[in-house]
């Protein structure tokens, strides 16, 4: 068998599923990344307030993640048999429960922001700062929720574009009022880091009500109505249960894992934990073709399992895999190659704003070392979650994380950390060196093809 699929139709339906999501995630981060770097001109302080606070959404972000990746497993093979009503029954039951997590959330953000913040850094003028802007930021959180949770649902019946769409729309509105509010033109204050949180509300609303607006009026394939929200099919939610638990269980804990490796960065030097959420949504950005790959891989395997054409599913496997590691290798060397150039964003046009030239020489070492890691994360990430998981093994990936996260990554930072006393940069490669590891089990367990299987119910058993 040949390693590299020889169907055009392949490669024209990976292509056709990818770019729109990798164009979506290149608006997307963008987005953030125009955050940042307008954020940075306000120097240290600020983009650490803003980076603490961003790290509940970004919990709050992977849980979401965790109920729209069950959508697309389930979804997916559904929308092979074209059964749209069992689809539906999916994503109400993600809605709901998507919408009970951003409750829960804005609470914590309006009430217990302090005691949330003080959890990540033990400074107390990054926590004011942060607490500023995880108060207002949090009134945005269900509407986040509800948005991810319906573009799952549109996604796993290859409906991709509006992700496209609904990111050109957050760039425009989003960096508009960050100009506005943050530095006080048009006749407006300047809020500062109270103003890049008013700014990221008033976009995700925004969001949330054009996809609202284009499921009533365009789109043909979900048709997912306000009746639809009220759906319940007692087999389809104990498969939600058994196969979408370890899932969401996994993108949880990978939150939580994400929580705590800024909150040890978060009590090393002042400059070392802005560098770390300066670089985050630079290498988010450098990794938009890995993602974007990873979820139309998980689209079409998730297909191909519901099909049940095991002989072509081994193909696509190992073309895959070939793709995903030149993927990370062209990613990681643009990353390295660009790092300082796009560093340069973050220095002030005048003195005294933007970043310390600390705190820069801090995140060239940080990108150096995620330039590295992100050929692991293309591989590994892609092959796990974009061809295992989608595959139907859910469970694997959950405790292949735990055991890399718990066992091996946080407790040799924490000793770099507070018995070696060692430099940042030696603290962060530990905190990223389970992406490098983890390529190890990938290879293995993608290539015995023990992974796959159908959780599909026939009609008649629904």
């Amino acid at each position: 068998m040949s390693i590299m699929v020889r169907e055009k139709s392949f490669y024209k339906r990976l292509g056709i599923l990818a770019l729109p999501i990798v164009l979506q995630n290149a608006i997307s981060f963008a987005v953030n990344f125009a955050d940042n770097v307008m954020v940075a001109q306000l120097g240290d302080l600020a983009v650490s307030g803003v980076g603490a606070g961003n790290q509940v959404q970004n919990f709050l972000q992977m849980a979401v993640m965790g109920l729209g990746t069950v959508i697309v497993i389930l979804g997916s093979q559904y929308w092979a048999s074209q059964d749209i009503g069992s689809i539906k029954t999916i994503v109400s039951i993600a809605l709901k429960a998507s919408v009970a997590i951003g409750i829960i959330f804005l609470c914590l953000g309006l009430f217990l922001p302090g005691s949330i913040l003080g959890l990540i850094t033990d400074k107390p003028d990054i926590v004011d700062a942060g607490v500023q802007y995880l108060r207002i930021v949090a009134l945005s959180y269900v509407f986040f929720c509800m948005t991810q949770t319906l573009s799952a649902g549109l996604r796993c019946v290859e409906s991709v574009n509006i992700g496209m769409y609904l990111s050109i729309l957050a760039l425009v509105v989003n960096v508009g009022l960050n100009w506005v509010l943050i530095f006080g033109k048009l006749g407006f204050p300047a809020l500062g880091v109270v103003g890049a949180a008013i700014a990221t509300t008033i976009a995700r609303v925004v969001e949330f009500l054009f996809l609202v607006g284009y499921i009533i009026l365009r789109d043909r394939k979900l048709c997912f109505g306000l009746k639809d929200i009220f759906r319940h099919d007692k087999n389809l939610f104990k498969d939600f249960i058994r196969y979408g638990v370890p899932v969401l269980m996994g993108d949880v804990l990978w939150g939580l894992n994400m929580f705590v490796q800024s909150a040890i960065l978060g009590r090393m030097v002042a400059e070392a934990f802005a560098a770390s959420n300066v670089v985050t949504p630079i290498f988010s950005f450098f990794s938009i073709v890995v993602y974007g790959t990873a979820n139309a891989s998980g689209i079409i395997i998730g297909k191909t399992v519901g099909e049940g054409d095991f002989v072509r599913l081994k193909q696509y496997t190992k073309t895959l895999q070939v793709i995903f590691l030149m993927i990370g290798i062209v990613s990681g060397l643009m990353l390295f190659v660009c790092r300082a150039p796009v560093l340069t964003l973050y220095t002030g046009m005048t003195p005294g704003q933007g970043i310390s030239e600390e705190a820069r020489r801090y995140a060239m070492q940080f990108l150096a070392v995620l330039s590295v890691t992100l050929v692991g994360t293309a591989y590994q990430m892609s092959v796990l979650t974009g061809i295992v998981r989608a595959g139907g093994s859910t469970h694997f990936v959950l405790i292949n994380d735990l055991i890399w996260v718990w066992i091996v990554v946080i407790p040799s930072a924490l000793i770099a950390s507070y018995v070696f006393n060692a430099p940042p940069w030696v603290v962060f490669l530990c905190l990223k060196s389970d992406q490098i590891l983890k390529c190890i089990v990938a290879v293995i367990k993608v290539n015995r093809f023990n992974w796959y299987k159908q959780l599909t119910r026939p009609a008649e058993a629904k």
